[in-house]
């Protein structure tokens, strides 16, 4: 009996062309069997690194393929890659392949294809048996209230995932968590499994699949930007040391709310390394209200209107891009089927109204976080969730803050909110649109200030200068009071033990004398 283990690279074509060999002579010979391995592109190279290390092999390509030898004691012997299967197969059974490589591509995409749909089924079996565990951090926030009947919803994760969520937050908050795990039993979902309240630093994130951090209420004064920025620090280096320790290793982290959005997701990814590539920034909320004002302006409904893009800081300096915008089922002399669609500057002929009116409403509610309340946070994390699971719509953009490699020309290491599409469990940035490159002035207006705010965050700068064109400067004032999400607490805690210093001083994006620069638009 000849058993041979066929293991390779899901998309790799000299393993589809082996994998049809190995069949042929499985089917054919009676002594023959193969057992066969994928792997997903991503983990392959160290998958099979930890393979030969194991075994005391040397393979570099995909391919490998080895015959068992259990029957004899041994741990396996090394055949090689596709050519020396080949090479066997023609030697000791008479067999070769004569696939052109047009057909080994194509098989390989389909075994790519078929890979992931096995992974996700995997996924979703294992999820009737372990619920996915989801925690809320800052959950005595309004946002977590309207986040928790939707989660439970099925909506976000499927109707056949169940979950566990922890609502996570100081001390002083744990009466108030109890009346909302009461409130969220009572929803009597059938896709909750448990719902539970920690105040423990200690126990935070234990094997969570899903992080979301929310807004840190507080009602405290800040004289300065510089102090602003810095109070951000040692809570995300806390969380983000937490979350490397005790949460999955495929763990997804989501930055909601309306604070340092931008700041607080790069601190995360700098703290918590092994999982940067999963940590994002929400940007949909920003993305909602342009999509409101456009609708109002056109007298349809948000929903219709699609591919707006959020550029820079969600919850500072950031430019709202039209120029990919569209309207669908927009009522005019020009009609056509549901897919049919209009360029949304096309219908705008009041070019004062997009250049100030529009501007000044987006700038004001940037501003003052005024209409960014609990419903449209929640709304916002619980849809890029979803897109996060399920895949955002075909040929739709979505906007999201995540950690620049330089796309764009957007320097590296900041967290900044740029066209995304969610597919296969993933994002992927859009790098080949067409026509929506930003003149350098612009974007070394957003760059600037968030390179600023994470230097100055850091210690590795005194002060933020705010960037200056050379048609305006920014002024600063020396004390400002910042707005609350929550009157009714102070002094917040992130566990029953004194840490104190590990609590932002404020909840608004900036003090009022630094306020987010929605200036430029298309």
């Amino acid at each position: 009996m000849a058993k041979f283990v066929l293991a390779g690279r899901a998309d790799c074509p000299f393993y589809a062309k082996a994998e049809v060999l190995a069949d042929y002579l499985q089917k054919n010979l009676p002594d023959f069997q193969i057992f066969k391995i994928t792997q997903h592109p991503h983990v392959w190279e160290e998958w099979l690194k930890d393979l030969c290390e194991k075994n005391k092999w040397s393979h570099e390509d995909s391919p490998i393929i080895w015959r068992e030898l259990l029957d004899r004691g041994g741990k396996g012997l090394l055949l090689g890659g596709y050519n020396e299967f080949l090479e066997h197969a023609q030697l000791y059974y008479g067999v070769t392949s004569s696939m052109t490589t047009e057909l080994m591509k194509v098989i390989a995409q389909e075994n790519l294809g078929s890979h992931i749909e096995k992974e996700l089924e995997k996924e979703a079996l294992k999820s009737l048996i372990d619920p996915l565990q989801v925690w809320i951090t800052s959950a005595s926030a309004p946002a977590c209230y309207n986040l928790i009947p939707i989660l439970t919803s099925g909506e976000v994760f499927g109707m056949h995932t169940e979950i566990s969520i922890t609502l996570f937050d100081n001390k002083q908050a744990e009466e108030h968590l109890k009346i909302l795990e009461t409130e969220t039993w009572d929803l009597v979902s059938p896709l909750l499994r448990s719902v539970s309240v920690c105040t423990s630093v200690e126990e935070a994130f234990r094997q969570a699949h899903v992080v979301i951090i929310l807004d840190d209420p507080t009602d405290r004064e800040v004289y300065t930007l510089e102090d602003c920025l810095r109070s951000r620090v040692p809570l995300c280096r806390l969380y983000g040391y937490l979350i490397e320790k005790n949460a999955h290793d495929s763990v997804r982290v989501l930055v909601g709310g309306k604070t340092f959005v931008n700041l607080k997701a790069a601190l995360l990814t700098r703290y918590a390394p092994s999982i940067a590539h999963n940590i994002i920034a929400v940007a949909l909320g920003v993305e909602g209200e342009a999509k409101a004002a456009l609708a109002r302006k056109l007298k349809t409904t948000p929903s219709c209107i699609k591919d707006v893009i959020i550029w820079g800081n969600i919850s500072g300096n950031s430019y709202v891009d039209l120029r990919k915008a569209k309207v669908y089922r927009y009522e005019s002399a020009i009609w056509g089927p549901p897919h049919f669609s209009r360029p949304v500057l096309s219908l705008i002929f009041d070019s004062e109204w997009v250049n100030e009116d529009f501007v000044a409403t987006l700038k004001q509610l940037s501003t003052t976080g005024k209409q960014f309340g609990g419903i449209l946070a929640a709304h916002s994390i619980a849809t890029t969730l979803k897109y996060w699971y399920h895949g955002s719509p075909p040929e739709e953009i979505v906007s999201l803050g995540v950690l620049s490699e330089g796309q764009f020309g957007i320097p590296e290491g900041i967290v900044f909110s740029m066209p995304v599409k969610f597919e296969n469990g993933t994002w992927v940035v859009l790098t080949d649109l067409e026509d929506i490159e930003i003149s350098e002035e612009i974007m070394t207006s957003m760059t600037s200030d968030l390179v600023q705010e994470k230097l100055v965050a850091l210690g590795d700068l005194i002060n933020f200068q705010p960037y200056q064109s050379e048609n305006g400067s920014a002024e600063m004032d020396e004390k400002t009071t910042l707005p609350t999400t929550n009157d009714n607490q102070e002094n917040q805690r992130v566990s029953d033990v004194d840490f104190s210093d590990l609590i932002p001083q404020a909840n608004s994006e900036k003090p009022v004398s630094q306020e987010p620069v929605n200036d430029r638009w298309l």
